[in-house]
Parts: structure tokens; C-alpha cells; sequence
């Protein structure tokens, strides 16, 4: 997909909405209120962005934009909150630290360097509107990934999740589903598409995606329509997190066999189970408003906010507090070691179990 030769068409003639904005960095820890909620601290590492409600628990039935005060996105109406995991730097002699990351182009300086948030109404390419979307309800909250996926098959339904190897901040082509096998000169973007087809009735649903779908026939850049299980059609909502890879590019550093270095926070080095996660926050029907346009990026109208004043909002205490390794580096994963130890009295109380069942 070659995003940075299609974007001055749409600056030229602007037919539908596509909001393109940027995102601080709220918090970084181990919270996750839609899979695990009021699990502290939660499994692996998250970088959070959005309003500052955010918690380990985030009740579906609270008004986000209320609880919120202040939010780390570029439009001040919106107090969503976007996050992912956070990828690891693995050393040859196994520690790991933290990869920082990098704003987008235009939006430098924002904290933590964040994410760029896409909400678009039809394909990036198309010049021509062919559908009136919805915006998301209050309430609203989704996922999309497997964060179990460590084979190209396993994530197959998940091919709107991509990484590209960046050797200019440019750099848009060739992307994969699995982590880069070379070094990137510049960084490694990931790219997350979540499903444009809702059910139409459920804000939630037990895994957090079955009540969103994909088109029933090709993808919603082929603008494929939605199927009858999931009717109606929402904006696709899209990430893009620039990891700057280009401080791990020595090769002394890799692994002797040549493999990629890089592991998600929650142990994946295949880059298969990319995954994220979306609680819906805007405030009254302004996303709505917005969607109902016809504009680009940050002249889609709406209340903004300057990179300064989102960065005020950055910074939300901490609810857990351990190294998670930056600028420092680290023995285990975050919750791994934990996560290692659990494996391993599961292992002797069913070797213990199998013994006193023999007697």
C-alpha cells in the first residue's frame, strides 16, 4: 500500500473524511482494562495513549469523557484511549530493554513519540465517497489480533496487521506480517486496521471482537461491503507506532544465528501476535460530526489541541511500579518471570497429581 504517494491526492481533492492525528504517550505499564480488567498489575507492558480516566478497570457503563480531564490526542473532544504492547530490544546475552519510539512526521516532539491515529470513512485511496459510516457508541470497545499467533497461518485473519521496515521517516512499502528479518535503517512502523462492520446491537462482546467484523469479500481498502451479520458500517480505525530500531542495528548485538532481535513484551519474536486494543471516548456526537464531513487529516474541523498541551496530559501516575527497562536492561520480560513460575508449579502439581493418582 503506498500511502506517501496517495496522500497529496487526497490534499488536493477531499472527498470523504479521513482524520489523521497524533497521540502522547499517557502511560506505560502493565494495565489492560478490556482483557484482563482489575488485574494489577496485568500480564505484559502496554503503552497507553488518550484520556486520563484511564484505569485498571474502565467499566464499560462509565462516561469516559466525563471521568476524563485532560487527554494526550491531538482533538481535545477526544478521550478515547488507544494502546499496544511494547516491543523489546533482546541482546545477545538475553537481557532486554525497551526500543523507544518516534513521532510521525509533522508531529514531532509529541511524548513518548505516541501513535498516529487514522479514523477514515472509505479507502485512503479513494477519491470518491461511496458510504455514510457511524460513529462509535458510548461504551464501545474492541480488540483485534492473536495474542497466541506465532505462525503466518495463525495470523491469516489478522493480515490488516503489518509491520514495514523504514529506511527514510518515509518509508511506506512492502509491509509483512512478521517482524522485519533485516535491520531498518530508520525504524520498524506497525500498522493496526480494526474491523469496519459492527453487528449493530452490542458494544462488547466476550473475546471483544465478534460483534465487529471485516467486509465479507476483500478488504475495506477494496471497499468490500460489510456482511449481514454485521451490518453497519463504522469508520476504520488505524495505528500507526514507529519503533526506532535504529539504536539495536550493530550486528555484534543480534542473535549469533542471524535472527531478528526483537520481542513483543509478551514473549513473541515472530511479530504474528501483534495485537491492540480501542475504548471508544469522544465526547458527545463530535466524532460523528467530524465523520459526516468532507476534509483531511487535522483540517477536519473539530476542537484541537497544540503538541504542548497534549504533552501537559501526559504523565498519568503510575499504577504499577517496576523497571520496566528503559534506558536499563532487564533479566526477564516484565511478568515473565512470573508468568515462567506459574508454568512451572502448574507443571509440578500435575506431576504431583499424576504421582497420587498412581498410588
Amino acid at each position: 500500500m503506498h500511502w506517501s504517494t496517495l496522500i497529496p491526492i487526497l490534499l488536493a481533492a477531499p472527498s470523504s473524511a479521513l482524520i489523521r492525528f497524533q497521540c502522547a504517550q499517557l502511560v506505560v505499564e502493565r494495565l489492560d482494562p478490556l482483557v484482563t480488567p482489575g488485574e494489577i498489575p496485568s500480564p505484559h507492558v502496554h503503552q497507553i495513549v488518550g484520556g486520563n480516566s484511564f484505569n485498571a478497570t474502565m467499566a464499560p457503563e462509565k462516561d469516559m469523557p466525563a471521568e476524563s480531564t485532560c487527554t494526550t490526542c491531538q482533538f481535545s473532544e477526544d478521550f478515547s484511549n488507544y494502546w499496544t504492547a511494547i516491543l523489546y530490544f533482546k541482546a545477545r546475552n538475553g537481557t532486554y530493554t525497551r526500543v523507544p519510539q518516534r513521532a510521525n512526521g509533522g508531529f514531532e516532539g509529541s511524548t513518548g513519540g505516541g501513535m498516529t491515529v487514522y479514523y477514515m470513512t472509505d479507502p485512503l485511496y479513494d477519491s470518491t465517497p461511496k458510504s455514510k459510516v457511524k460513529a462509535f457508541q458510548p461504551g464501545f470497545r474492541m480488540f483485534v489480533g492473536d495474542i497466541n499467533a506465532r505462525t503466518k497461518d495463525e495470523a491469516a485473519k489478522f493480515r490488516q496487521l503489518t509491520y514495514t521496515c523504514m529506511s527514510t521517516a518515509g518509508s511506506r512499502e512492502h509491509e509483512t506480517v512478521a517482524f522485519p528479518q533485516k535491520k531498518c535503517e530508520y525504524g520498524i512502523m506497525t500498522s493496526l486496521r480494526f474491523p469496519t462492520c459492527w453487528d449493530g446491537v452490542n458494544l462488547d462482546s466476550p473475546d471483544h471482537m465478534a460483534h465487529m467484523s471485516y467486509p465479507e469479500t476483500g478488504t475495506f481498502e477494496s471497499a468490500g461491503p460489510c456482511p449481514a451479520s454485521h451490518p453497519v458500517r463504522t469508520s476504520q480505525v488505524m495505528f500507526e507506532v514507529i519503533w526506532d530500531t535504529s539504536k539495536f542495528n550493530n550486528p555484534e548485538d543480534w542473535p549469533e544465528n542471524g535472527e531478528q532481535p526483537f520481542v513483543w513484551s509478551f514473549g513473541d519474536k515472530s511479530g504474528y501476535a501483534n495485537h491492540g486494543d480501542y475504548v471508544f471516548g469522544w465526547k458527545d456526537d463530535s466524532l460523528q460530526k467530524i465523520l459526516d464531513t468532507s476534509c483531511y487529516a487535522t483540517s477536519c474541523g473539530g476542537k484541537q489541541q497544540s503538541i504542548a498541551d497534549m504533552n501537559k496530559c501526559a504523565g498519568l501516575k503510575k499504577t504499577v511500579d517496576e523497571d520496566i527497562g528503559v534506558n536499563t536492561w532487564l533479566t526477564a520480560l516484565p511478568g515473565m518471570h512470573q508468568a515462567e513460575s506459574s508454568k512451572e508449579d502448574q507443571s509440578k502439581n500435575q506431576k504431583r497429581e499424576r504421582v497420587e493418582f498412581k498410588a
